[in-house]
């Protein structure tokens, strides 16, 4: 079965107050001052390449390890659907392809996202991103591949699908589109009414 990829964290879900109440918890703990705005701003790559923004390298592991353990009860409560996320699923779904949710973030974090904002889903697959997105993507048949990110993009043409970008993160249509995504969407709210296989 043909199946369409989205990105998580900006594309279905909403988790920057989540993720900023971790980082700020996390400030609180070391010590250290973490611009948390800045830090949702830029949401996408994986957790430890926004820590060596913060964190000598030797100490990434260990602070990776205590942001995840903090995770669920700081940031999973705060942490909401994107407009729209629900319809798109639903749409790919009623166009008899599958879902699959291909993220940056950690397979546990990203599996407890999708089954608290219950969205319906074949597949969860965390802890790629950009081109690395691609291989998953492959695996799991897509033919679509839908996020908020420049990484997104290069994920969909690792895989040789469709990219399609939505401007609901750190990056405008035109950027998203300059970038080489195929389609681009202000945000997911008309993406059910338009989308065809």
């Amino acid at each position: 079965m043909d199946t369409v990829g989205f990105d998580l964290d900006l594309t279905l879900a909403d988790t920057r107050a989540g993720i900023a109440a971790c980082y700020a918890e996390l400030s609180r703990e070391t010590g250290v001052e973490m611009d948390t705005a800045r830090i949702v701003a830029r949401l996408g790559p994986p957790l430890e390449h926004e820590l060596a923004h913060w964190f000598p390298a030797a100490e990434i592991p260990a602070v990776a390890a205590r942001f995840r353990e903090l995770y669920e009860h700081h940031a999973l409560p705060e942490t909401t659907a994107m407009p729209g996320a629900h319809e798109a699923v639903a749409a790919v779904r009623s166009r008899g392809q599958g879902v699959i949710v291909v993220t940056g973030k950690n397979p546990r974090d990203a599996e407890a996202t999708v089954a608290f904002l219950g969205l319906d889903v074949d597949a969860v697959i965390g802890s790629v991103f950009g081109k690395a997105k691609g291989g998953a993507l492959i695996e799991h048949n897509a033919v679509t591949y839908v996020g908020d990110h420049l990484g997104d993009v290069d994920a969909a043409r690792a895989a040789g699908v469709r990219s399609i970008g939505v401007a609901t993160g750190a990056y405008t249509e035109s950027a998203l589109r300059d970038y080489g995504a195929d389609l681009t969407f202000p945000d997911l709210t008309t993406f059910a009414t338009w989308y065809t296989p």
